[in-house]
């Protein structure tokens, strides 16, 4: 369970301070999925790393299952995001020179799995995301949605308790964006995932849980149903 209290986030910008985010308050109970909305440069970005740890605040706390991830220490950090977070991004950030599977075990390495594992596992996350024939390719040699596939792939063979996208859909078409969050619904459905997604796509926002929207560095949230 997330708890955000009084979270401000300052950024130095030449001679002025932005004020990225300005007091968030929100609780985030475990197995919901929320949604983020808002103009561009308002803060949805900003809070989606700090909730990931990749990010801290000027100010405030942010309670993760007990833990205050303002105020730990980055190797422990770099536990919490590696043993509990998963990360989707808009562009994929996929490496070029790897293949599918490749890119994938890289999330295991930081939790010493051993390399036969890795492979095993990272297989077996693919072909679940009916990518099994496409374990030696490389990014380039996949569509959009695929990149975006092994993207999930990547997120979830951890095995995370949190999923955090940032604008996951932002470069597909239509039909690929409904198959994606389709795919997103189900495995937050299956495997109990908090999930948090910020987007622009009104279609999606609406069917997550809860609305976040960001203003001006201030969250608002509400009920979607």
């Amino acid at each position: 369970m997330y708890k955000l209290t009084n979270v401000t986030k300052d950024y130095p910008k030449g001679r002025e301070t932005v004020h990225a985010l300005r007091g968030v308050n929100v609780e985030i109970p475990d197995g919901e999925w929320m949604a983020i909305q808002g103009p561009t440069g308002h803060g949805k970005t900003t809070l989606l790393q700090i909730l990931g740890g990749l990010d801290r605040p000027t100010s405030g706390s942010v309670d993760f299952d007990g833990r205050d991830l303002a105020r730990t220490r980055e190797t422990a950090m770099t536990k919490v995001r590696a043993n509990s977070i998963g990360f989707i991004f808009q562009t994929f950030n996929l490496i070029p020179t790897l293949s599918a599977q490749e890119n994938v075990e890289t999330a295991l390495v930081p939790l010493g799995v051993s390399g036969a594992s890795r492979r095993a596992r990272a297989a077996e996350a693919l072909n679940s995301l009916g990518l099994g024939d496409r374990l030696r390719h490389l990014p380039g040699e996949l569509s959009g949605g695929q990149q975006q596939r092994v993207a999930i792939a990547r997120a979830l063979v951890k095995e995370p308790t949190v999923l955090l996208a940032d604008e996951p859909t932002g470069n597909l078409d239509e039909d690929t964006r409904d198959e994606i969050i389709g795919l997103l619904e189900k495995l937050w459905q299956d495997n109990g995932l908090t999930m948090v997604i910020v987007t622009h796509d009104s279609s999606i926002a609406r069917r997550a849980q809860r609305l976040g929207t960001m203003r001006n560095g201030k969250l608002t949230v509400k009920q979607t149903v």
